[in-house]
């Protein structure tokens, strides 16, 4: 049985009543995890954060804000009080989804749920089998103004065909976690042979961009390693130039779609910088299959609803070895895992995470390229239980992770995919919050995001 299916034995009749009303497409306990997890997601009472930038009656529409995470140099600024705010106008806009992984890798349960403020108690997606996909949502790009001003309503769809799904939701801004949908496609093209990990590439931006920086010489393994563990914008442009050199940005997205995952793109970005990322979308669902297929496993590991197979082997065991080795390597761990923050009240403990060792000083604080964290963690390393291999993003009006949650040795017996996508970026702040030490890295988001993952983490070790 898995840890969810024994959660589920000990919880109470009304999970129960829950089950007997699932659609026959759904399995029982699928249904129960999505029920704990919309409990989950309720239960983090966003109505008392803070929005710091929030709408003014009169005022033009405010410029769709940034695209990418600001550097720690951007970020030095912000290691103030946070003070002033209002409370939220409406519910936030969340894309949660789960997968539980059984002992070959393979999906044991599967969950997701949006919330926003059409759905401010949450919704469960119905989640086809074995597809693991859903026809139920018409998903629209993200838009800051619509959201702020449209009771978080957005306009442009973002897949044709879904103008009458029962759900309408607007997909908050996956912010670096977009780098996943890059690197998949580098590592496409190295198992083609068209590029290869340790070939150089020398990256010149036509026309300049500030958010890429200059030119520069690096082997493929090093830029990928940047963009992954430490979120350099930099390296992502690099790599992303690198995939238009090839001509090889409308097959990978296409790749995405004949994989089952259509709502996974990046379009727009410039072709001689790699710059501008704002075209880019991703569903929680489809991002938790992108990392399921990273993390491998036996046999099938769904069938896409034209009928394809989906297994590890779409990428070589190579290029998932080395990817996920760069996600366990992550250096930002600070949103549902908030390790980096070690012994602070502020932010709570989230996923209970064990840092990587190459970010850890001989004094146990953690510097990650130019980004100080002031914290020992060892003491929160020795108390770890999982391994996270994940990755974040952040901007003003959003926050993100996504990762493969496992256990370390005798802490338990869990296995899964967690992805938050969530519309609460650095402009929202929680009451009172704690001003940052000077010239360490601050907080970023409302600790709202390290009690979801830590609660999602409870459900899934289990009783």
């Amino acid at each position: 049985m898995s840890r969810v299916g024994k959660w589920m034995s000990a919880s109470c009749t009304a999970l129960t009543m829950v089950a007997a009303s699932a659609t026959p497409a759904a399995g029982t306990q699928d249904v129960l995890l999505a029920e704990l997890l919309r409990e989950a997601v309720v239960a983090q009472n966003f109505k008392d954060v803070l929005d710091l930038t929030p709408p003014q009656p009169g005022e033009p529409p405010a410029e769709q804000r940034a695209e990418h995470d600001p550097s720690p140099a951007e970020l030095a600024g912000r290691a103030v009080a946070r003070t002033g705010g209002t409370p939220l106008h409406q519910t936030p806009n969340l894309d949660v989804a789960v997968i539980e992984l059984d002992p070959a890798g393979r999906p044991a349960t599967v969950a997701n749920v949006l919330l926003s403020p059409q759905h401010p108690t949450g919704v469960v997606v119905p989640v086809k089998t074995p597809s693991l996909s859903t026809d139920q949502v018409r998903y629209r790009w993200w838009n800051d103004h619509e959201w702020d001003t449209g009771g978080g309503a957005g306009t442009r769809d973002v897949l044709p065909g879904r103008e009458s799904a029962p759900i309408d939701f607007s997909s908050p801004y996956p912010a670096s976690v977009l780098k996943l949908m890059v690197g998949f496609g580098v590592l496409r093209m190295a198992d083609q042979g068209r590029t290869g990990l340790d070939a150089e590439y020398s990256y010149a931006p036509e026309p300049a961009r500030e958010v890429c920086g200059g030119p520069v010489v690096k082997t493929v393994r090093v830029l990928f390693d940047e963009m992954i563990t430490k979120s350099q914008n930099e390296s992502t442009c690099a790599l992303v130039k690198l995939l238009h050199d090839l001509n090889a940005w409308d097959e990978v997205n296409r790749t995405f779609a004949d994989l089952g995952m259509p709502t996974l793109m990046l379009t727009g970005s410039v072709p001689g910088n790699g710059g501008n990322w704002g075209g880019a979308n991703m569903s929680a669902l489809d991002t938790a299959k992108l990392l399921l297929l990273l993390n491998g496993g036996a046999d099938v590991l769904w069938t896409t609803d034209a009928g394809k197979p989906v297994t590890a082997a779409e990428l070589s065991p190579a290029s998932r070895a080395f990817f996920l080795e760069t996600l366990a390597g992550q250096g930002h761990n600070e949103m549902l895992s908030t390790p980096n923050w070690c012994g602070r009240e502020h932010p709570v403990q989230g996923i209970p995470q064990q840092v990587p060792a190459r970010w850890i000083e001989p004094d146990g604080t953690v510097t990650v390229g130019d980004a100080v964290y002031d914290r020992d963690v060892r003491p929160c390393n020795a108390a770890a239980e999982v391994v996270f291999a994940h990755k974040t993003g952040w901007t003003s009006t959003s926050g993100s992770d996504a990762g493969i949650v496992k256990s370390l040795p005798g802490k338990g017996d869990r296995a899964y995919v967690v992805v938050v996508f969530g519309n609460l970026g650095m402009d929202y702040v929680d009451v009172a919050r704690p001003a940052d030490p000077p010239g360490v890295f601050p907080v970023l988001y409302t600790q709202k995001y390290a009690q979801l993952g830590k609660a999602i983490d409870t459900i899934m070790k289990g009783p």
